[in-house]
């Protein structure tokens, strides 16, 4: 049986390029040009397999994220892949906090969602295989790894200080062994090379 896809992007064109490359690739195609139009979509489609959103739509730069916690209330738990920008820490934190599997970054290659896709079902859609493997190759002590966690949750030096019950100069020097053991300057590229698996932004996927 056919694995079903539940697409949603309110760009007409992009939408129906990604469409039919999910439906070459094997998959069932679901599509949605909104939150309201995917809802409906859900509600009929049984089982969707994966849901894929992009985080903008219609205007509203957070719809995405709306959208999956409408979603979950619907006891739908299907892996989501996001399609956003990694530079939006807050919004990489909030979809995380919703559930999410996988982090796509704009512009990307239809293929590469495919990837996506495939990778989630392999792996069942969960996003701590590849934190836990992104972390383990840089080598990170145990401190660093649970400081690394906080910081891919979003938090600041100064609340995981409070979290960890150490100093901010401490969580600080933490971070920056982490930056260096990783080879990026700042967050936004550490949450990137966590992620890098489906982050080669090459190219435009329609």
């Amino acid at each position: 049986m056919k694995s079903t896809v539940l697409l949603v992007e309110d760009e007409d064109d992009t939408r129906e390029v990604l469409s039919a490359a999910i439906r070459r690739a094997g998959y069932r195609s679901l599509s949605a040009r909104n939150g309201p139009e995917a809802l409906v979509r859900a509600r009929e489609a049984d089982p969707i397999d994966v849901v894929v959103t992009d985080v903008v739509m219609e205007g509203d730069d957070r719809r995405g994220l709306t959208l999956m916690g409408e979603l979950r209330a619907m006891g739908i738990r299907s892996p989501i892949i996001v399609i956003t920008a990694f530079a939006d820490v807050e919004k990489v934190k909030t979809a995380l906090n919703h559930g999410a599997a996988y982090f796509i970054e704009k512009p990307f290659r239809a293929p590469e969602l495919i990837d996506a896709i495939s990778r989630v079902l392999a792996q069942g859609g969960h996003v701590q295989n590849i934190i836990h493997e992104a972390l383990v190759r840089a080598n990170l002590t145990e401190k660093e790894i649970t400081v690394a966690r906080h910081l891919l949750e979003g938090r600041t030096n100064d609340e995981i200080a409070q979290l960890e019950q150490n100093s901010p100069k401490t969580i600080k020097q933490h971070v920056t062994q982490i930056y260096f053991k990783t080879g990026v300057r700042n967050r936004v590229e550490f949450v990137r090379m966590v992620f890098a698996p489906l982050t080669q932004g090459n190219g435009r996927g329609g």
